[in-house]
């Protein structure tokens, strides 16, 4: 089965299943990126996983995958955790991330910014997409974290690959570290919106995705060839399709999630099968 938007070109592993246990089954040192975002435990209407455990219960939840991951990671491996807070709960992402320290090293925080309203001289200009919040106390949140975890400290990466250009180019001859290229380092705050949609039930039909970008910069930021891209959590496939396209950086994709429904969509998007685990 084949995909005109995806060419298979890409090994896919997608499995049905729960992916601590999925992950018992890799070998170890075997991984070089993770892109994942776990359910929030904000009680989100997920089809199948019940998102409302005991706050300590779902964090020792997320330190038991958290030390899977590690387990399959290889040492210069990269691990981007996105994560959200809801306006009641404005500690749990530095929660669930204090979790994911006491196995890994948290080398960069990124942000994700959804919208933005950029104040200039001839007026306000918005851009992207939020969910609106109908209140007296808390200001829209358009904002997420992506938290850049790895075993070490010490894994370099390609930072130009998501660079921008300079917009003042006498920088380009001004600075030797430019090398004469017109291009910088992103920095650490990046604006992804969401598509606009018409039909969620059709065209997005998962109640917490993430944009392919998003996850593709992930790729690209870690630059390394022939990685092998694993996400705990794969949903609808976003993780997946980032990998599609990054065709020359990425030879395999391990993706687990415990909701049928959800990789029969991946699995028609991308033009591949799922299987359940042994």
């Amino acid at each position: 089965m084949t995909n005109e938007l995806f060419p298979s070109v890409i090994e896919f592993s997608l499995q049905h299943g729960d992916c601590i246990a999925g992950m018992k089954q890799l070998a170890e040192d075997t991984i070089d990126v993770v892109v994942t975002s776990p359910p929030y435990n904000l009680g989100i209407d997920y089809s199948t996983y019940k998102d409302n455990k005991p706050h300590s219960e779902y964090l020792n939840w997320c330190l038991e995958w958290a030390k899977g991951i590690a387990r399959v990671l290889k040492s210069d491996g990269s691990f981007f955790l996105n994560l959200g807070n809801a306006s009641s709960e404005p500690f749990f992402a530095f929660e669930v991330a204090t979790q994911m320290g006491q196995v890994f090293t948290l080398q960069n925080t990124i942000h994700w910014i959804k919208s933005i309203s950029i104040d200039r001289d001839e007026g306000t200009n918005s851009f992207g997409h939020f969910k609106p919040i109908n209140s007296e106390r808390y200001l829209n949140d358009c904002h997420e974290y992506i938290f850049h975890f790895t075993l070490e400290g010490k894994t370099k990466l390609n930072r130009l690959a998501v660079g921008v250009p300079y917009q003042d180019k006498s920088n380009i001859a001004r600075w030797s570290h430019t090398e004469g290229k017109d291009k910088r380092c992103r920095g650490n705050t990046w604006f992804i919106p969401y598509k606009t949609i018409n039909h969620r039930a059709t065209d997005r039909p998962h109640p917490a995705t993430f944009p392919t970008e998003l996850a593709a910069k992930c790729i690209r930021l870690h630059g390394k060839k022939n990685a092998v891209v694993m996400d705990p959590f794969l949903g609808i496939g976003h993780t997946a399709m980032a990998a599609k396209e990054c065709p020359d950086l990425v030879s395999k994709v391990i993706g687990f999630d415990i909701d049928e429904e959800y990789l029969k969509v991946a699995s028609e998007i991308l033009g591949c099968a799922y299987k359940p685990l042994k």
